[in-house]
């Protein structure tokens, strides 16, 4: 079964989207630390000694252990099916160079990249600000260890991570440049992003909160990512603004796949909605005929300057079920504490959480503890602060999202396409947002002030080489839990 979202981008491509595997729910996967590491963010880091709880970002995330099997719900074999070419790429240098090294050599490794700096580490691997070795092309390389992930019982999360990227093209998610494998780790060469994340910018704000236009702008953004993820059949279940990256352009891009569940196509059921003041008549074939008389007719000049409204594509994954217990204790949806199985609503909700901090500068059922908060998520009304002032439009959004019964929470069945028909994104031209202008766009990365002078290709390539050993230069080893 294939499936079309060619409405989603102003430049008016299409991306075909490949058959899935089915998904098994046979056990749970989750983000779970070992206990004997503490994983750090590039900002608001800390030190878990919780066995299921790890730190990132200042936020925890926990999970149910796996249950022993190396197949989980969130992975199965089949693999998606990725182009050569990516349109919204298609003019990258980065993607050019990378291009030419496989033309040349054949095959990419880890030899023809430069480890420069270690951006931050994860539940499954460590992500490196890297060069295309004499290119001048810089990217975020996540590399995995290969052995802990078997001894985790994480390959099958790695490998789920790797074929959804594969499978994306879209402005506001990241781009795979490519992908390979060497002796003991697994490879992924992504798009870096000079402006970190949401959650670091957000810090930076006067009172650590956004202004609501800026605002509207990121959940804008991020609210077509979810749309085109929904529409591959991808529930994302990881959303908060750790996860949220800040391109060099100022628009952000989606970051961190290895919780998103896949579902099989026949958990989505494409429609098409027509508005309101459009009569009856096929989604998208032309209306040849009116039903009006002569008398009822307008004038042509009139008619000339009236548009008339398209009908919708609506594509949600509303058959998706997942038992599993994933996320961060601030963001989990409350049916997912519950034990009660869950599917695409959670990221409506995680989505309510997320506008909420962005405007507040912090999540609304934060309690003292994890045990508190996530009572505070199943048994407490929602609250708003008195200050800072939002608009009406703003918290009736957020009170349709965090509805705590899923069922009857906003974009239950109809998906993003009701959330963008609210009245907070008045105003919003959704085909030209990439036009639109960014709240703030970063300073220019200067990649050499970063590094150390002494440090060498030469120093580069022993680092590449033995990423085990420790070194005294800026080029960091490999270090995994």
């Amino acid at each position: 079964m294939r499936l079309e979202a060619h409405r989603m981008f102003s430049v008016g491509q299409e991306k075909k989207t490949s058959e899935y595997g089915s998904v098994k729910n046979s056990s749970v996967s989750a983000k779970v630390s070992d206990g004997t590491s503490s994983l750090a963010k590039t900002s608001g880091s800390a030190k878990i000694s919780d066995r299921i709880d790890y730190a990132e970002g200042g936020k925890r995330s926990m999970c149910r252990g796996s249950t022993g099997s190396d197949v989980s719900d969130e992975s199965t074999c089949s693999s998606f099916s990725s182009s050569i070419s990516k349109p919204h790429k298609a003019n990258d240098l980065r993607w050019e160079a990378i291009q030419a090294v496989r033309a040349k050599d054949g095959a990419l490794g880890l030899s023809h990249f430069r480890l420069l700096k270690r951006l931050g580490c994860g539940d499954i691997g460590s992500v490196y600000l890297s060069e295309l070795s004499g290119t001048k092309c810089y990217f975020a390389m996540k590399v995995m260890d290969k052995g802990s992930l078997a001894s985790r019982k994480k390959l099958l999360r790695a490998q789920t991570e790797r074929e959804i990227l594969q499978s994306l093209d879209h402005p506001f998610l990241p781009m795979l440049y490519t992908h390979f494998e060497a002796d003991k780790f697994s490879c992924l060469v992504m798009e870096f992003c000079p402006g970190g994340d949401l959650h670091t910018l957000r810090q930076r704000q006067p009172g650590k909160h956004f202004q609501e236009q800026a605002v509207k702008f990121y959940v804008a953004e991020v609210l077509l990512a979810l749309e085109y993820l929904h529409m591959l059949g991808i529930i994302y279940r990881d959303l908060k603004p750790e996860n949220v990256l800040v391109r060099d352009d100022g628009h952000i891009m989606l970051s961190d796949f290895d919780l998103s569940l896949r579902c099989t196509p026949a958990c989505i059921e494409p429609s098409c909605i027509q508005p309101s003041c459009v009569a009856p008549t096929t989604c998208f074939g032309p209306r040849l005929f009116s039903s009006k008389s002569k008398k009822d007719r307008k004038p042509k000049n009139e008619l000339g300057n009236q548009v008339s409204p398209l009908p919708e594509l609506m594509a949600e994954p509303t058959d998706a079920r997942s038992m599993s217990f994933v996320g961060t204790h601030e963001y989990l949806a409350p049916e997912i504490i519950k034990g009660e199985g869950h599917g695409s609503a959670v990221d409506w909700w995680t989505f309510g959480i997320f506008l909420y901090e962005l405007l507040f500068g912090k999540t609304p059922f934060k309690g003292s503890g994890n045990r508190a908060t996530l009572f505070n998520v199943v048994g407490q009304p929602l609250r708003f602060p008195e200050s800072p002032v939002v608009s009406f439009a703003a918290r009736d959004l957020i009170r349709g999202l965090l509805v705590k019964e899923p069922q009857h929470r906003l974009a239950y069945k109809r998906g993003a396409t009701e959330i963008k028909q609210h009245p907070f994104f008045e105003g919003v031209n959704w085909a030209l947002i990439r036009c639109a202008t960014p709240p703030e766009i970063p300073k220019p990365v200067e990649i050499e002030r970063i590094l150390d002078p002494a440090s060498t290709s030469e120093k580069a390539a022993k680092v590449a080489a033995a990423p085990g050993q420790k070194g005294s230069d800026n080029y960091l080893e490999f270090d995994f839990f």
